[in-house]
């Protein structure tokens, strides 16, 4: 049997979701603890902050309670600290640590180490010096966790860093502070600095593991595994460890050539999907509409296989061809009285009822905002869920302006309201004397969600929906005051449930974008697809289908997309002019990413693209295509 070609140069493991995956590594963890405590060592581990081993710590929480797992022998070193800070600040990460895992453990209060972001910096040197001395007179880290940064840092080890650093204070990169803005009331709140453990003492531990997650993760992951060993991806250093291993879930790892083209790895099932992967992304690479590829393209770019199984690559084209026509419908929710055997819906019932679910109060538009429109205009029924209130989103002085107007309007028409003049007291104090981070007072957070709603509630107008059609979930989930967000919960998948339940719809819509740099959208699609298993049973639920979309962030690959919504000029004008009514998520609003271009500007340039994708494999020439994908539950 022919061997399979690895690219990989580091051990991989690909997991379905974020959970199993955390599962395994924390079952390595807790293998470690428990052979130490038998030799009656320590168990030295190297820890990590931010949302990747989140889900590991929880874990070995569990086991603590439940299978009795003890921390007793445990000393952990954790990789950094931004510079300057307290350990009580919300962003700090002893704190992280201490409500992530140390406080629901039984690990001595003495064996838990993190570095100091409160001295002097005269005094920094010496610490970090130390603090490598100390984890080398315990024989050096048995394991050490890892995730990795947007721009391939580990630790906080940004790009340059040499495979020999020590321990140090590090200036961070601006993608690294981008990222952690939300955590800090804006970019110019960053910690400009942070202490971080070297790549030699990272290097050094005995075992290493690097969890990551999510489609953001996607370029930088397949960099380090696959790519050279450079400073400029510091995570492809562990290419040269002799024990280290990548943890990833579909997501992450979808940027590997063995997902991204598995056909140069492995032989393939030549199915559908496959089949259709294989020639877009052969026909995007050699510059060729799918009609023009030949034998020779084939048999040159690792496709020979799929030629043999054809014959000629003039058959294969065809075939190709006509299951891309087929996504493209100008009737997202069905052509009546027309043939829908070559559409990607149905034709009847030809008045639908519909659910687009929305987790913020502007991704409805932005991400579909064209489909919106003609589902609306073609007569469907379309009710619209906005499933949080989006209130963290609005600038602490956008919430001012409208508190003041209330006071303001009702001075005028003398409809003076003491409760009104109390909270805007109140709220204008808070605001005044805020903190960095400090989590906004209930009524502050309402003022904010309240005008998250009265820009939704426009937009709906805007696109002709009635207000009897428009529903706002406020799921419990969201309403921490902070971009840390609760699991989800009970309470949660219930609400979506009712509505289901309420409308009974022909289509849902939900945003299937797990590129969300901050998980609110992959919380808000496991409570839909929650809902939906549970409710599947039900007689209605049978001709229910559900339409995945993207949202600002990124766009379905060409070969995954089953409906495509093509926008004439107009549309996409018309489009903006509906984005345009969420007034304050304009102009630098506070969770802007890494992508400095409005909200708008990112949806215009993400739907020409999918047009031009098209375009490119020698379908008709569209201005903009909204795409989306078909959860089959």
């Amino acid at each position: 049997m022919e061997q399979a070609i690895s690219y990989e140069r580091i051990p991989t493991k690909i997991y379905a979701n974020s959970d199993e995956a955390s599962r395994s590594v924390a079952l390595e963890i807790a293998s470690i603890i428990r052979q130490k405590a038998g030799e009656g060592k320590p168990a030295v581990l190297g820890l990590a902050t931010g949302s990747s081993p989140k889900k590991v710590y929880k874990e070995l929480i569990r086991m603590h309670k439940e299978e009795g797992l003890s921390f007793q022998n445990v000393v952990t070193y954790n990789l950094d600290e931004y510079y300057p800070m307290e350990p009580d600040a919300v962003q700090s990460y002893v704190r992280f640590m201490r409500e992530q895992l140390f406080d629901h453990v039984d690990i001595p209060s003495g064996n838990w180490h993190l570095p100091d972001g409160t001295l002097p910096l005269e005094k920094v040197a010496d610490f970090c010096h130390d603090y490598e001395e100390q984890i080398e007179r315990y024989g050096g880290l048995d394991f050490q966790l890892l995730g990795i940064g947007r721009n391939g840092h580990i630790g906080f080890n940004e790009p340059g860093s040499l495979v020999n650093s020590k321990t140090r204070l590090m200036t961070l990169d601006l993608t690294t502070r981008i990222d952690a803005a939300g955590d800090f009331g804006g970019l110019a709140k960053v910690s400009k600095k942070a202490i971080t453990m070297g790549i030699n003492k990272i290097m050094e531990a005995k075992r290493v593991i690097l969890l990551a997650w999510g489609e953001h993760k996607a370029e930088n992951v397949a960099r380090a595994v696959e790519g050279s060993v450079s400073a400029d991806v510091p995570a492809s250093y562990l290419q040269h460890h002799t024990n280290a291993a990548f943890v990833l879930d579909n997501s992450a790892a979808s940027q590997l050539t063995r997902i991204r083209t598995p056909w140069m790895v492995d032989a393939v099932t030549w199915d559908r999907p496959m089949v259709k992967k294989a020639v877009t992304h052969l026909a995007l690479q050699v510059g060729k509409p799918v009609l023009k590829l030949t034998n020779s393209d084939y048999n040159e770019n690792g496709l020979s296989d799929l030629l043999a199984l054809y014959g000629q690559a003039y058959d294969i084209n065809i075939e190709v061809f006509n299951y891309l026509q087929h996504t493209i419908t100008g009737w997202p929710g069905g052509k009546p009285n027309a043939d829908d055997s070559n559409r990607p819906e149905r034709a009847y019932p030809a008045k639908k009822r519909v659910i687009i679910f929305s987790p913020h109060p502007d991704d409805d538009i932005i991400s579909m905002g064209g489909t919106f429109q003609r589902l609306h205009d073609q007569g469907h029924d379309v009710h619209v869920a906005y499933q949080t209130s989006g209130n963290i989103a609005v600038a602490d002085d956008e919430a001012l302006r409208f508190a003041e107007f209330v006071v303001d309007f009702n001075e005028k028409f003398e409809a003076n309201n003491p409760k009104a003049n109390r909270i805007y007291r109140e709220a204008v104090k808070f605001l005044k004397n805020k903190k960095d981070s400090e989590v906004d007072t209930s009524e502050v957070r309402y003022i904010k969600g309240l005008i998250r709603r009265g820009e939704a509630k426009n937009t709906c107008r805007y696109v002709g929906i009635p207000k009897e059609n428009v529903h706002f979930l406020d799921m419990p989930f969201y309403e921490t005051g902070k971009v840390q967000k609760n699991p989800i919960g009970e309470a949660d998948v219930q609400i979506v449930m009712d509505l289901i339940e309420e409308v009974k719809p022909h289509q849902i819509y939900a945003a299937g974008d797990l590129a969300d740099p901050h998980g609110t959208h992959k919380v808000c699609l496991d409570a839909i697809m929650d809902a939906v298993t549970r409710l599947k049973h039900r007689e209605y639920m049978n001709s229910c289908w559900v339409w995945l979309y993207k949202g600002a962030w990124q766009e379905w690959d060409i070969d995954q997309i089953e409906m495509a919504v093509p926008m004439s000029p107009d549309q996409v004008l018309k489009k903006r002019y509906g984005i345009f009514k969420h007034q304050s998520q304009k102009d630098g609003v506070p969770f802007q990413g890494t992508d400095s271009r409005e909200f708008w500007q990112r949806a215009e340039d993400r739907n020409a693209s999918t047009a031009d994708l098209y375009n490119k494999l020698g379908l008709a020439e569209y201005e903009a295509m909204e795409a989306f994908v078909r959860w089959k539950f």
